[in-house]
């Protein structure tokens, strides 16, 4: 590939993160991984590493404009630039809604929305300042969309990252920025794994066409064909990856 894009992956230490990051690097894209938990983000860029894809590991808090911030500054200064942002980092809780513990309401809507928001201004303003004519992509969920037990503030979180999409989109397009959003369903994340004991990956496997989790990896693929120049119709829009479980609710 004579110019490599570069690709800045939040929540790239597991789950969908990890598989989009080794996705990106294995079609020839400098990485870089971003995460809080430290030792699981190095372990992705290892992985890319070892399979002879070039990757770079920064411990990002999203909840933090600065770190997000030092992040984009980060990619720019070791590969010269940003072409992909996806803002994938998010978190979940499952508690019924009038047992709210508010510092897991705050620390959901810090990570999960003010993380996608603070990716979206961040990225924005570099590619702005830089003038490329780059991909923001936003893991956004079916339950931004459908309601299930127990998981307020996550609903509400991916709610608003699918309105900040169709938001950015229409103000950055004149930058030549466009702005999307990937909606999983149920996927076979740690977050989903966490929610075995309260019966609910049962029931989300139960609402999905074959009865079965997405893997992290068929998210990925979405990710990276939508940050494709062949997908520059799609901005500001949201793409179902979802196996159908939206579809017939």
């Amino acid at each position: 590939m004579a110019n490599k894009r570069v690709a800045v992956i939040t929540g790239g230490a597991s789950g969908i993160g990890r598989h989009t990051a080794i996705k990106f690097a294995g079609k020839g894209d400098q990485v870089v991984v971003a995460d809080f938990n430290e030792e699981a983000g190095k372990e992705t860029v290892e992985l890319i590493k070892a399979a002879g894809g070039e990757a770079i590991f920064v411990k990002t808090d999203v909840s933090k404009l600065e770190d997000v911030e030092a992040l984009v500054d980060k990619a720019v200064e070791t590969f010269g630039r940003i072409d992909v942002m996806f803002n994938n980092a998010g978190i979940g809780r499952v508690t019924p809604v009038l047992d709210q513990n508010l510092n897991d309401y705050h620390s959901v809507i810090n990570v999960n929305q003010h993380g996608v928001a603070y990716g979206i201004i961040a990225a924005g303003r570099k590619m702005r300042e830089l003038g490329i004519k780059g991909v923001i992509i936003n893991t956004a969920s079916v339950f931004g969309f459908l309601a299930s037990p127990g998981t307020f503030a996550y609903h509400a979180t991916k709610g608003a990252v699918i309105m900040m999409t169709k938001s950015a989109a229409l103000e950055l397009i004149a930058y030549g920025i466009r702005v999307v959003a990937v909606a999983p369903g149920a996927v076979d994340t740690p977050i989903i794994q966490g929610y075995k004991d309260n019966g609910l990956v049962d029931a989300m496997k139960a609402k999905v066409m074959g009865n079965k989790l997405t893997l992290p990896e068929q998210v990925a693929d979405t990710v990276y064909l939508v940050s494709l120049d062949e997908a520059s119709a799609i901005n500001g829009s949201v793409v179902m990856a979802d196996e159908g479980y939206a579809s017939f609710k």
